[in-house]
């Protein structure tokens, strides 16, 4: 199938709530933050547990949110907790990644696509994903660096004021640089599983784009969020809308024959998933099947929120996934939609592949029908 046709301007990030809104797109959220989530429980329990709070007691204070800000713990654990909120952005990032791939091979015609080939090019280039920032940040701290060293040698008499003096070109045009290298972390925070799943580069190819758009870019990256963000907030709250409207209706039916058994159960399980909107508060009053059926409904419902949460990062993904294909049009007249991905080139080799073989193998054929004839 042939690319989209975009305008490669403004008007392609009002295609973000409609591309967004694709199962596996959705779902792709839901695995990844349900697997980050996963995660951050795990490992914020296990520091409450090292701080000397039984899991017993850390699940009657925090229930299924667990957070450890604002409690006096030991370093190893906060360090514990840290490492939690480190794996569920991680994770993040890596399903942005996902849901970019998906975007960028929807936009150049391929519909089929999945959710699992995406997860296995992730795979594949989830360094990049991680690495990056971490490779900036530590541009950053170097020249950081270099400055408190020759700070310590401007200590030095007499020849400590000729060493701040001469060379100070050098230490202004530095610290430009490292203020500069700051925005392109943040800027780097946003396109990084953009430029790896759309661009296919790699961690010092991904530095370079950072730096790129940072740099060529600036107006367009300010002025197109000044789009995507509302568009982002009034697509999240129709569909979270939707999403309220079918679970009321659902209640209202069930809840006119069931009675106060429904009432109980799923106010025992919301008030496990979202506290706050809860009657009961607990699965007390409830009998074992009861108890059992508010268990399954509430992981339902925990789902149902992590869709919701979903489809508004899919938003955001799918938007800067337009953003950047417009800047590399923009800035280097580089339409990557028409350019043979990875995946593509694999496909050929393959193909190519089997030809010769094909072709080897009717060669043998006819060779040996040729030898059986003689005969």
């Amino acid at each position: 199938m042939d690319p989209v046709k975009l305008h490669f301007d403004y008007r392609d990030i009002f295609r973000a709530p409609r591309l967004a809104l694709s199962g596996k797109k959705i779902w792709t959220f839901v695995v990844g933050n349900f697997i980050g989530y996963l995660g951050y429980l795990i490992l914020t329990y296990i520091a409450l547990l090292t701080a000397g709070t039984s899991i017993s007691q850390s699940w009657e204070m925090f229930g299924l949110y667990p957070i450890l800000v604002g409690f006096g713990v030991p370093w190893y654990s906060y360090f514990i907790y840290c490492d939690g909120i480190l794996f569920a952005c991680i994770m993040v990032t890596l399903s942005c990644s996902a849901v970019s791939r998906i975007t960028y091979k929807q936009l150049k015609g391929n519909d089929f696509y999945s959710s699992g080939d995406a997860w296995s090019y992730v795979k594949k280039h989830w360094h990049p994903v991680v690495f990056t920032c971490i490779s900036i940040a530590l541009i950053i701290a170097l020249f950081v660096l270099l400055a408190v060293i020759f700070a310590f040698l401007g200590k030095i008499p007499y020849i400590g004021e000729f060493l701040f003096a001469i060379p100070y070109p050098l230490y202004f045009f530095g610290a430009l640089f490292t203020v500069y290298s700051a925005v392109v972390l943040l800027t780097a925070g946003i396109y990084i599983p953009i430029i790896v799943a759309a661009y296919e580069e790699d961690t010092m190819g991904t530095v370079f784009q950072s730096y790129v758009i940072t740099w060529s870019q600036p107006w367009r990256v300010i002025a197109y969020h000044l789009i995507l963000l509302p568009i982002f907030s009034i697509g999240s709250s129709i569909f979270y809308g939707f999403f309220q409207v079918s679970f009321i209706f659902v209640n209202r039916v069930f809840g006119w024959i069931m009675g106060d058994k429904l009432d109980r159960i799923v106010d025992a399980a919301v008030s496990k998933v979202y506290p706050p909107i809860s009657m009961f508060g607990s699965f007390a009053n409830l009998s074992g099947t009861e108890y059992v059926s508010a268990g399954i409904l509430s992981f339902f419902f925990f789902l149902l929120v992590l869709a919701v949460i979903g489809y508004g990062l899919s938003i955001l993904s799918v938007g800067e996934t337009l953003m950047f294909i417009i800047f590399k049009q923009k800035s280097d007249g580089d339409n990557i939609l028409e350019r043979k991905d990875e995946e593509e080139v694999e496909e050929e080799f393959e193909e190519d592949e089997e030809l010769i073989k094909d072709e080897s193998s009717t060669e043998e054929n006819f060779i040996e029908e040729s030898g059986t004839e003689d005969e």
